[in-house]
């Protein structure tokens, strides 16, 4: 590992080590406030924010503009109430401000649920929101808070933080019976995730088909917190990710005697995708000879498509990238990899995680790259710091072949260096505008088959 040093207008390496600073450059994720956006994900949910001025700006400008351009949606965005709190707040404390803008907040706007977020400011000074909340919760208004500071962690912390305050708080106490074949599931970070839109309603569409009455607790095809009082009634938990929604899971497990399924890799491709419904029917108990019937229509279809894509991948091998790197968040990093090697045979250059994961989930992570396929495997690193993934792609041998990068906007500058492709996956995508698109799943694959290639050869021109 190296970095680029000039020396009498001549560049020479170093180690990267030698690199001495305590910043880093070009972030790819955001402070655990922007978790507001994982409760507007929620429909009827709008999010209260207490914290500094600016603060929910720049969340929402980051995560949901600059990102896809996603829009705020009914409860985010500029709808969203902030204290912007000043410094009479933080020499007298903030909870009379807070108390205000809540009562302001439930004059002017309607909602089935609203979630009380910190920022830095009120959890250094110490103001007491659990007591302001509890306050509205006694008089019966359905409000809950979680204390999310950016000291405590960035947006994937957050998101576990609401998640855990909306199920102790609002959701409750539940010791009646379970509803066969249902699930919840947790699965993409809302916004962070720029197509985490169309995927969900991918995954939802897929569980559903083999049978399963799907709580997906985010985004359009979720029924709000109707859904959400629904989740201690499910058969079962679905964490579908590396890592994030495991807590999430295991809290339920421990509170309502809920078992769970963690699936580390999001499917995408016929492959992925029909595996991992064998795997939730084998857990589930779902009647084995309904699911196989939607899976091998679903294969067809898929396949149909994928066929005559095929002339087109036949006819143009002589152009197209043989090796790859993905630089991104874990769930699509591992997701991206073992579709890419194992449908389209292209060899992986470089794998790098940037949401930096909880140190106990690494392990199991790198496990996961050891088997992508039978006679494949690679590594992955973690890195927070553009500035040190890029040396490190730059570093990467690509063989004789321009290769493509499955990244942010970060790396645009990168790739055209490298006179590669690129094809942005993830936070932030500027260069993208997402509505309802979907990369997972039968139906997600051949958008992105679609996307790769029209790249490719849109690179090469």
């Amino acid at each position: 590992m190296s970095i680029i040093e000039v020396k009498d207008g001549n560049p020479s390496t170093t180690p990267l080590k030698t690199r001495k600073t305590n910043s880093i450059q070009q972030i790819r994720y955001v402070c655990s406030i922007a978790a507001m956006h994982s409760a507007s994900a929620i429909p009827g949910v709008i999010p209260i924010v207490h914290c500094g001025p600016g603060c929910a700006d720049k969340q929402f400008m980051n995560v949901a503009f600059y990102n896809g351009f996603q829009g705020g949606g009914y409860g985010g965005g500029a709808v969203v109430p902030s204290t912007n709190s000043m410094e009479n707040d933080v020499v007298f404390g903030g909870t009379d401000r807070l108390r205000e803008l809540i009562e302001a907040s439930l004059k002017i706007l309607d909602a089935d649920l609203f979630v009380v977020l910190t920022g830095c400011i009120a959890d250094l000074v110490g103001d007491d929101v659990g007591a302001v909340v509890k306050e509205f919760q006694k008089r019966g208004i359905p409000i809950v808070y979680a204390e999310t500071g950016g000291f405590k962690g960035n947006n994937f912390t957050g998101h576990e933080l609401v998640t855990r305050a909306i199920i102790d708080q609002f959701v409750g106490d539940y010791d009646g019976p379970r509803e066969q074949a249902s699930v919840n599931v947790w699965s993409l970070l809302p916004f962070h995730n720029t197509f985490w839109r169309g995927d969900l309603t991918e995954i939802k569409r897929i569980l559903e088909g083999i049978g399963l009455k799907v709580n997906i607790l985010f985004g359009q095809e979720s029924q709000g917190v109707a859904e959400w009082k629904d989740v201690p009634k499910a058969q079962f938990n679905l964490a579908l990710s590396p890592w994030l929604g495991l807590q999430t899971a295991q809290h339920l497990e421990e509170k309502y005697g809920q078992p769970y399924l963690h699936v580390p890799v999001i499917p995408i491709g016929a492959m992925e995708t029909s595996a991992f419904l064998r795997k939730v029917v084998q857990f589930s108990g779902l009647d084995a000879t309904k699911a196989e019937a939607f899976i091998q229509k679903e294969e067809a279809s898929y396949y149909y498509y994928l066929e005559g894509f095929a002339d087109f991948y036949a006819e143009y091998w002589w152009g197209l990238p043989a090796k790859f790197a993905v630089i991104g968040d874990s769930a699509y990093n591992l997701a991206l990899t073992k579709f890419l090697v194992n449908q389209l045979g292209i060899i992986p250059g470089k794998q790098i995680i940037t949401e930096n994961p909880p140190e106990e989930y690494r392990s199991g992570i790198r496990e996961e790259y050891l088997k992508i396929a039978d006679d494949v495997f690679t590594d992955v690193e973690f890195e927070e710091d553009s500035y040190i993934i890029h040396e490190k792609i730059r570093q990467t041998d690509f063989g004789h072949k321009p290769p493509i990068i499955f990244g942010t906007t970060w790396e645009r500058d990168l790739v055209k260096e490298l006179k590669g492709a690129i094809v942005e996956v993830g936070f932030p995508a500027s260069y993208e505008v997402v509505i309802s698109r979907s990369y997972i799943g039968y139906r997600g694959a051949l958008t992105l088959l679609e996307k790769i290639y029209t790249t490719t050869v849109g690179a090469s021109a």
